[in-house]
C-alpha cells in the first residue's frame, strides 16, 4: 500500500525541501512511468498525479476502457495503484527530493536523483522507462546507466508528452496516441 505520510520540507532553507513519493512497482512491472517530481497537489495528498487537470489517469483509462479505473480520492488511491500494477505499469519520479516553490519543473532546485539500481531488483521484467515530459527525460541516461549497472539488460527510455496541465501545446488525443504507442510496443494493451 502506498505511503501516506505528510511531505517533509526542510526547515534550513528559505525554499522548502520536499521528499518525493515512494515507487509504485512490482515484480510484474514492464513499463515504469517516470515523472520529474510530484506537484503540490500530489505531495499534499501523497498520491501520484493528484491534480484534477492532469491527464495521466484519464489517458490510462482511455487506453484500457474495458477495465474501469477506481475513482479519484484518498479512499481509492490504493485501488488505483493496484489497477495500475495489474496493467504491468509502475510509477516513480527521477527526483527523490528537491527544493521548489509551487509545482513547475522550472522551479526545481538542488534535486537528488532516485536510486534506480535499487528499484531494478524489485522489477526484474522492466523493459522501458516512460519519461513523462522533458525534465524527466533529461535524466534518462543516468537512470539507464544505474539500472544497467544493477542488471545488464536492455531497457528502453522513451520521452512521452507530459500529462501536466502546463503542457497545453499537446491535445489530449495527441498525448493519448503517443502513450498508446508505447504501451502497444510493450504488449500491454489487452
Amino acid at each position: 500500500m502506498p505511503d501516506v505520510q505528510a511531505p517533509h520540507p526542510a526547515p534550513t532553507s528559505a525554499t522548502p525541501r520536499w521528499q518525493g513519493l515512494p515507487p509504485v512497482a512490482s515484480a510484474e512491472t514492464v513499463v515504469l512511468v517516470l515523472g520529474s517530481f510530484p506537484g503540490a497537489a500530489s505531495l499534499r495528498l501523497r498520491q501520484y498525479y493528484a491534480h484534477p487537470q492532469n491527464h495521466f489517469w484519464k489517458i490510462l483509462q482511455a487506453l484500457w476502457p474495458q477495465h474501469p479505473l477506481p475513482p479519484a480520492g484518498a479512499d481509492h488511491y490504493a485501488q488505483r495503484c493496484d489497477w495500475l500494477l495489474a496493467r504491468r505499469l509502475g510509477l516513480w519520479d527521477v527526483y527523490e527530493s528537491c527544493e521548489r516553490e509551487g509545482s513547475l519543473d522550472t522551479a526545481i532546485r538542488n534535486a537528488r536523483v532516485n536510486d534506480f539500481a535499487r528499484l531494478h531488483g524489485q522489477c526484474p521484467r522492466l523493459a522501458a522507462l516512460a519519461h513523462n515530459g522533458a525534465e524527466s527525460f533529461r535524466h534518462a541516461p543516468a537512470a539507464l546507466a544505474s539500472l544497467e549497472s544493477a542488471h545488464p539488460t536492455r531497457i528502453d527510455a522513451v520521452r512521452l508528452p507530459s500529462t501536466s496541465p502546463a503542457n497545453a501545446s499537446w491535445s489530449f488525443d495527441r498525448k493519448l496516441a503517443a502513450w498508446g504507442e508505447l504501451m502497444s510496443a510493450h504488449v500491454l494493451l489487452d
